[in-house]
């Protein structure tokens, strides 16, 4: 079952889209869902939000000094 949604493109996102059909061929609704769909596949928890799911789960893990977790945090926030 489909739910209709109403979004608003700027012009030049919609002269896109608007191009992509023309050449693709069906509709502007198939391109955004598919869009959507692949975006969603790849949406999964960045790096951080990984990381921060990992604390306390290993009674046994030794774990790193304060200094190493802020280097860490420091790589992840820049990409």
């Amino acid at each position: 079952m489909s739910t209709r949604t109403q979004i608003y493109l700027t012009g030049e996102q919609r002269a896109r889209l608007d191009e992509l059909v023309r050449r693709r061929g069906g509709s502007l609704a198939e391109l955004i869902r598919e869009a959507v769909d692949a975006y969603l596949a790849g949406a999964g928890p960045g790096a951080a939000e990984a990381l921060e799911h990992t604390f306390g789960r290993s009674p046994d893990f030794a774990a790193p000094p304060r200094e190493e977790w802020r280097k860490r945090d420091e790589r992840l926030s820049r990409g």
